[in-house]
């Protein structure tokens, strides 16, 4: 078995049901359109491109229904799926190009000279732009898949594991990984999701994340259009708008990270927007104040859920009842279907008991087959058919579960994981810095946000925007620390690592 037939088989079953609307636009796609392009995108780069089984292929674009083609129809002739964050530099995308040789780059005309610049470092990169004419090196892709045929392409041999696509997180030692996904994954993180939160094929969601992230593609996409109901796909964020499409659209079933969730609370239309229609809203990327959650619930009566998932193990790990939302602030839930989960000491490895904190492991079919190119890093994650999550967790009485924190060396900021290694990595490249540490502050608006510690090196001086000056070259913008403060020595244990915890006490 595999996931190839996701689409053709809910476009055999409904055909003539509205399975996508692009807000930009104002497009709205059956399933028998959305699969008819899918087809088309893969006999394109299997025929005038000559893709082969296994290729991948990339994209570095905004959200828009390219992303549909490419996620459903590259599994249809084998070839690997791995979305580019479009906020990274082109500095930080070379090393994914580099360790992914991606066979073919999409590419939006808004990031048309990153892409040149990646093409320069890798020749045999073939481009072909999205919402953008041809030029010398790239080809026009609405034209390219105007001509292709529709009719299914002949599937070559694939089973559950399979890779469907490959997508980056960023690595605790400086360089992201490839989290492999296999057809087994893509497929079980729908049927756990539609099971384990009652999706039905009347639900409709909006997609407002970024679909370069697994959430984007697996919290809602995948699962809503497994069962036959309608994703509505916003091309960025805007408060007022994304209410209004809420509203307009009358969606069912929402996510949404603790940011965005705040900037409708602030917005001037929140108090109007009819939530009547939704059945539950779900927060994800990183823990929802519970000043938060109890804002929504007051002004508007909603049931509000806390979610829970990573990359490597399916975005929708836990569920619970609207009731259990409400009764239980602050847990994730339980797990879902089809899934085993254990909490263990970190040190000894022994299953802790209920109500005692440890690292929360998780095994069963949506887990990933391991890291693309890093079998240390997949056998360091993956021991004995657990994946190792780095997340600290307890379990309460009546099975529910709550996450404590991360022994990751990890930020969270506005849903984007920012981890330390890298940051510090590339401060510490300045010749004014002898040493940089990253710790988290708390803030209301994106959850938490980046604080660098500097000691200056020797006669150089503190000079806080040229640091980051320079790293802005080097680092996506949402990576930079908001605030930079110089010390005159780091405090380190006697191993040698930063004593992170004392640099919260002192500076938080």
């Amino acid at each position: 078995m595999h996931a190839a037939d996701l689409l053709s088989k809910r476009a055999e079953l409904t055909p003539d049901r509205v399975a996508l609307v692009e807000v930009e636009t104002g497009c709205r796609y059956t399933y028998a359109q959305l699969n008819a392009r899918a087809n088309r995108l893969a006999n394109f780069l299997r025929e005038q491109l000559k893709v082969q089984p296994g290729d991948r292929v990339a994209i570095l674009a905004k959200n828009s229904v390219v992303y549909l083609d490419l996620l459903y129809g590259l599994p249809k002739i084998g070839a690997i799926f791995a979305p580019f964050n479009w906020r990274l530099t082109a500095h930080e995308l070379a090393y994914m190009v580099a360790d992914l040789t991606p066979a073919v780059l999409f590419c939006e005309a808004e990031f048309a000279a990153v892409a040149t610049e990646l093409q320069r470092q890798a020749p045999e990169l073939r481009l072909v732009m999205v919402r953008g004419a041809a030029t010398p090196t790239a080809l026009a892709y609405e034209v390219e898949v105007a001509m292709a045929d529709a009719s299914e392409p002949h599937r070559p041999p694939m089973d559950f594991e399979t890779p469907y696509c490959i997508l980056y997180t960023s690595g605790t030692t400086g360089h992201p990984k490839g989290a492999i996904i296999p057809h087994r994954q893509v497929l079980f993180n729908a049927i756990n999701t539609v099971i384990s939160w009652g999706l039905t094929e009347h639900d409709v969601s909006p997609i407002f994340t970024p679909l370069f992230h697994a959430g984007g593609l697996f919290a809602f996409l995948t699962p809503i259009l497994y069962v036959g109901g309608r994703i509505v796909l916003a091309r960025d964020f805007a408060p007022a708008a994304t209410l209004r499409t809420i509203t307009d659209e009358r969606c069912t079933v929402i996510l949404g990270v603790p940011t965005l969730f705040q900037m409708w609370l602030e917005s001037a239309e929140f108090d109007a927007a009819d939530f009547s229609h939704v059945h539950f809203f779900i927060n994800g990327g990183a823990a929802c104040p519970p000043s938060l959650v109890q804002a929504w619930r007051q002004r508007k009566g909603v049931v509000f859920r806390q979610g829970y998932g990573l990359t490597e193990v399916g975005v929708n790990c836990f569920t619970s009842t609207d009731e259990e939302a409400a009764r239980k602030p602050g847990s994730v839930g339980k797990p879902i279907f089809h899934s085993q989960m254990r909490i263990i000491d970190a040190e000894t490895g022994v299953e802790v008991g209920e109500g005692q904190t440890g690292e929360l492991l998780i095994s069963g079919p949506h887990v990933t087959s391991g890291y693309w190119r890093q079998p240390e890093a997949t056998a360091a994650a993956l021991r004995d058919g657990w994946f190792y999550t780095g997340d600290m967790a307890h379990r309460d009485a009546e099975g529910f579960y709550y996450i404590d924190g991360r022994y990751k060396d990890m930020i969270k900021s506005g849903g984007e994981n920012i981890y330390a290694a890298e940051v510090e990595s590339v401060f510490r490249q300045h010749p004014a810095v002898k040493d940089a540490a990253l710790i988290g502050r708390p803030d209301p608006t994106w959850g938490e946000v980046g604080v660098l510690i500097v000691v200056r090196a020797e006669g150089q001086p503190g000079d806080a925007d040229a640091l980051l000056a320079f790293a802005h070259e080097r680092l996506a913008r949402y990576k930079l620390p908001k605030t930079i403060i110089f010390a005159d020595a780091l405090p380190y244990s006697p191993y040698g690592k930063v004593e992170k915890v004392k640099l919260r006490q002192m500076y938080t």
